[in-house]
């Protein structure tokens, strides 16, 4: 995901797509493991869950600085819904980074990384 916002063009559409498909499985597994419930493993948030959420916030930055849907309602609404559930949960709100929050970290890592001081706010 992280390469995304930097590619352009075709090499852009390729990394999207390898995201997407990966989506496309997570969709499959939740509609098989969760037999209509709100998480992975049914009524309570489970690991898959927890792993899963991890990502959640970096997907939601991705979308947003990449201007690209990745969760998008009409492929994944499985994913979709799971994530309302997820990110509804008490024990998750208390924890879950803010998308912009994450941004403004992820553009002081990209600065340190590639040697630049980081960008003022």
């Amino acid at each position: 995901m992280r390469r995304i916002r930097g590619a352009q063009g075709e090499e852009r559409q390729e990394l999207v797509d390898h995201v997407v498909e990966g989506l496309f499985l997570l969709e499959e597994a939740f509609g098989k493991y969760s037999k209509g419930k709100d998480f992975f493993s049914g009524d309570r948030i489970g690991f898959i869950d927890i792993a899963f959420g991890s990502l959640l916030s970096w997907l939601k930055v991705t979308e947003k600085v990449g201007e690209v849907k990745l969760l998008d309602e009409a492929k994944t609404p499985g994913l979709v819904k799971w994530a309302e559930s997820f990110c509804a949960e008490a024990a998750v709100k208390s924890v879950m980074p803010e998308t912009e929050k994450l941004i403004e970290f992820s553009k002081l890592l990209m600065a340190k990384m590639k040697g630049a001081p980081p960008p003022k706010n």
